[in-house]
C-alpha cells in the first residue's frame, strides 16, 4: 500500500510538522562537492585530455580524439530524416510558441533627459558566448534545449553552445533537432562537471562562454554553482516540485495524472496537494493506489510520493496563499473553480497554471512560457529563465553644461562627506575651479 503523508492546518503541531517536512529535501553533499572540486582542477589543468577521460569514464564513449566530440553537420541533417513527422511537427509548434513568449520579454534600451539637461539611461545588449546544458544519455530532452537556446538567440547571443552527454557516442536525434530549430552553433558530447568546467575555462575545441544554463544533476548544479563568479549561471538548480491548489470541483483523474506527471522526475520529485475538502483528499488517495500499477515509472512515483509527497487540508482555500509562499513552488497549479482570486494575490511561485484546462505539462513543453524555473524555495526571490538572462544593462549618463553646476556641487558635497578628496576635486574642476 502506497502512504502519502497527510496534515491538517487545524493541528497545533502543523507548522512544526509542515516545516520538517519541507526540509527534508534540503541536500547538502560534502562528497559531491570534493568531487566536483577535482573535476574542475583536472580540466583547467589539462583541458581536453582530461574530457576525453571523463566522457570515458562517466559516458561509457570513447571519443579516441577530441575532434569527435564535437556533433558533426552529417549528425545534425541525419537525425532529420530519423524522427518521426509528428515529432518534427511536435518541435516546431513548441518552438514557434515559445518565440512569442520571447519576445514580448526582450528588454529594451531607454533614456530620459530632464529639465537641466541631466540625460540617463539604460543600453541593453546580449551576452555574447552562451553555454547551454541538455540532460541526456538514455533520456531525451528536445524541451529543454528549446527553452534555454531560443530565448538566447531572441536575446540575439552570437554564439551558443550546447553540451550534452552521449552515451556510446549517440545523442538522441530529438534533441539535434530542437537544437537545430532553435539555432544552436555548436554541440559538444560531453556532460557533468566536466562540461560545466569546459564552458567555463575553455579548451583546444570547446570555446570559454560568458554565461551556463540549463538543468542536471547533482555534480552539474555543484559544478555551476562552485563556478559561478568565473561564470555566470541562471540559478542553482534542485530536484523539480509542483503544489496543486484544489477545491470540491477539482476532476480527481486529472489531479492524480498531473500528481504522476511531477512524481516520475525522479526519487527527488515533489507533489503537494493543497485543498479545503478531506474528500477531495480521500478520493486522490484512492485514485492514486489504482492507477500507479499502470504507470511505466511506477517504481520512481511510489519513490517520490512515499518520501516527498504530501496532502494538506486547510480551513479554505483562501489559507493555502500561506503555504503556497512559505514553500515557493517551481510549478504552483490552481485546479479552483475561480482561479483568478489567487492569482490577484502576492505569491511566491516559479510559474503558476491557471484552473484544470491549464496543467503544468503544457508548461513543460510547448505553451510558450519557460519551464527553466526556480526550484526548492528560491522562488520567493528568482525568476524563470527568460530572454533578459541573456541580455546584459549597461547605464549611461550625459550632462549638458547647464547640469553640470548642480551636479559638481552637489557631487563635492557627498565627497567631502565621505572624506574622498580626489572625489571632490574631479568634480570641482567640471565648475572650471582650481585644483
Amino acid at each position: 500500500m502506497l502512504k502519502i503523508k497527510s496534515l491538517n492546518t487545524s493541528s497545533k503541531a502543523f507548522d512544526k510538522d509542515f516545516n520538517k517536512f519541507i526540509n527534508k529535501r534540503i541536500f547538502r553533499s560534502e562528497k559531491v562537492q570534493n568531487k566536483v572540486n577535482l573535476i574542475l582542477k583536472d580540466i583547467l589543468l589539462n583541458g581536453d585530455r582530461a574530457l576525453l577521460k571523463y566522457t570515458k569514464k562517466y559516458d561509457n564513449y570513447d571519443a579516441k580524439k577530441i575532434k569527435n566530440l564535437k556533433v558533426s553537420q552529417k549528425e545534425i541533417n541525419n537525425s532529420f530524416k530519423i524522427i518521426s513527422k509528428e515529432d518534427l511537427s511536435a518541435i516546431k509548434f513548441a518552438a514557434k510558441n515559445i518565440y512569442k513568449f520571447s519576445n514580448l520579454q526582450k528588454i529594451k534600451d531607454w533614456k530620459y533627459s530632464d529639465s537641466i539637461g541631466i540625460t540617463f539611461g539604460q543600453k541593453c545588449s546580449p551576452i555574447e558566448k552562451v553555454g547551454i546544458y541538455v540532460p541526456g544519455g538514455s533520456a531525451s530532452y528536445p524541451s529543454s534545449v528549446l527553452m534555454n537556446a531560443i530565448p538566447a538567440k531572441v536575446a540575439g547571443v552570437d554564439n551558443i553552445v550546447m553540451v550534452t552527454p552521449a552515451t556510446n557516442g549517440e545523442i538522441n536525434p530529438a534533441v539535434l533537432v530542437a537544437a537545430k530549430v532553435a539555432g544552436v552553433n555548436s554541440i559538444y558530447k560531453i556532460g557533468g562537471a566536466q562540461a560545466i568546467a569546459a564552458l567555463a575555462f575553455g579548451t583546444k575545441i570547446i570555446p570559454k562562454v560568458f554565461k551556463v544554463v540549463g538543468p542536471g544533476n547533482n555534480f552539474v548544479a555543484t559544478a555551476k554553482k562552485t563556478l559561478f563568479g568565473q561564470i555566470g549561471i541562471d540559478s542553482f538548480a534542485g530536484p523539480s516540485e509542483i503544489m496543486i491548489v484544489a477545491d470540491s470541483t477539482a476532476n480527481v483523474d486529472w489531479l492524480t495524472a498531473d500528481i504522476f506527471a511531477q512524481s516520475e522526475h525522479d526519487n527527488q520529485a515533489q507533489s503537494i496537494l493543497v485543498t479545503n475538502s478531506q474528500e477531495l483528499i480521500k478520493k486522490v488517495s484512492k485514485n492514486i493506489e489504482e492507477k500507479i500499477q499502470n504507470m511505466k515509472r511506477k517504481r520512481i512515483i511510489k519513490h517520490s510520493l512515499e518520501n516527498y509527497g504530501l496532502m494538506i487540508k486547510t480551513k479554505s482555500i483562501s489559507e493555502s496563499k500561506k503555504i503556497i509562499n512559505l514553500v515557493a513552488p517551481e510549478h504552483l497549479q490552481l485546479s479552483v473553480k475561480n482561479p483568478s482570486k489567487l492569482m490577484n494575490e502576492n505569491l511566491n511561485a516559479g510559474a503558476i497554471f491557471m484552473g484544470p484546462k491549464s496543467p503544468e505539462v503544457f508548461g513543460d513543453y510547448c505553451a510558450g512560457p519557460n519551464h527553466v524555473l526556480p526550484t526548492m524555495g528560491t522562488a520567493k526571490f528568482s525568476s524563470p529563465l527568460g530572454v533578459y538572462d541573456f541580455q546584459k544593462r549597461s547605464n549611461f549618463l550625459k550632462c549638458s553644461s547647464r547640469a553640470v553646476k548642480q551636479l559638481s556641487i552637489n557631487s563635492e558635497i557627498l565627497a567631502n562627506s565621505e572624506n574622498l578628496d580626489a572625489h571632490s576635486i574631479s568634480a570641482r574642476l567640471r565648475r572650471n575651479l582650481k585644483w
